[in-house]
């Protein structure tokens, strides 16, 4: 392991923003995090599979009235963002370093409000494994309220189209679709929405540099 990562590890584990639960053990945390960490009442946004964390933060910093949790494995990478938000001093950020395989240890049930899953691995070999897939509707299902949105935003042609074929076949509730987030956002769109749809995390930036065509989609799977 290099300096720099060794370095990002004793620091997160300083962040009062960040949080690393036992994996396969429930965590503290779970059902406190609105009391004991936001000491507010305020939606929770999960971004899952955050990597450096800039949707994360991007998110917080256009919804102060809502708390955002960003989870991902990989410390080093999550550094970045909770640094930032240290920074500049968002209250309703937090960093979860965790598998998401394990996410229903950290949260009770109807705990969150919204989940992002954006640019997720679209894992060709492993559709169990893509987190649009069955086994994780089923961990999202138990941890968001009635009614709570999921959206992703991806530059896979192989991921969306799973997505969609998920969302017909388990008859989930879309309520938009589209395959060219960039070139079909509408003109009138209030500025709000176009700014958070114009967050870019650092693989988009490598994704689009290349030519990729953005998509995102929003459903509701309860």
């Amino acid at each position: 392991m290099g300096k720099d990562k060794i370095r990002r590890f004793a620091a997160i584990k300083e962040y009062e923003n960040v949080f690393e639960p036992t994996i396969g053990e429930e965590y503290e945390m779970k059902g406190k995090w609105r009391s004991d960490y936001f000491k507010n009442d305020h939606p929770i946004v999960l971004e899952l599979g955050c990597g450096k964390g800039e949707y994360t933060v991007g998110l917080a910093k256009h919804f102060p009235e809502k708390n955002f949790i960003g989870c991902d494995i990989k410390g080093a990478r999550m550094f970045i963002g909770a640094t930032e938000a240290i920074e500049a001093e968002l209250d309703n950020v937090a960093f979860l370093r965790t598998k998401i395989d394990f996410i229903n240890d950290c949260f009770e049930e109807n705990e969150v409000d919204e989940i992002w899953l954006t640019f997720s691995d679209p894992q060709p070999n492993k559709p169990n494994k893509r987190l649009s897939s069955g086994p994780f509707v089923a961990r999202y299902r138990k941890l968001l309220k009635p009614g709570g949105l999921v959206h992703m935003k991806t530059d896979s042609d192989l991921l969306f189209e799973y997505t969609e074929e998920q969302i017909k076949e388990h008859n989930y509730e879309l309520l938009e679709l589209t395959w060219d987030l960039y070139g079909e956002l509408p003109e009138n769109i209030d500025q709000q929405t176009r700014d958070i749809f114009h967050i870019k995390t650092h693989y988009e930036k490598l994704f689009t540099a290349k030519g990729s065509v953005i998509k995102y989609c929003r459903y509701k799977i309860n």
